[in-house]
């Protein structure tokens, strides 16, 4: 499971679909099933997490990686290649940017 920590080590990738709201579902399913069988079986990889906006025209999705250089190496697998082009299909567009933990908050008692 992700945790959102600036002590952290592990590299975070954020990664938005924008899509229509009659793909929202297929574009999930492909998704899930991309986790379920792929990418959450690759080295490196620690956790991730979907999100979708009310009107079904977004899709965030959050995940983890001990390195980066895990996150490129699945995501340059032949595997991965061929998914990503499914899921362009389905969407108008997505773009998965690395990022580092700078500050996390808690909520205070």
């Amino acid at each position: 499971m992700p945790t959102i920590s600036s002590q952290s080590t592990c590299q975070t990738v954020i990664t938005t679909f924008e899509l229509t709201p009659g793909t929202c579902y297929d574009l999930l399913d492909a998704l899930k099933d991309a986790y379920a069988n792929f990418i959450s079986k690759q080295p490196g990889f620690v956790g991730a997490g979907l999100h979708v906006n009310d009107a079904q025209t977004r899709i965030a999705n959050y995940s983890q990686w001990r390195h980066r250089e895990d996150f490129l190496a699945m995501l340059r697998s032949d595997e991965m290649r061929q998914r990503n082009r499914h899921i362009a299909s389905l969407c108008k567009s997505f773009e998965p940017v690395m990022y580092d933990v700078v500050t996390a908050f808690d909520a205070k008692d």
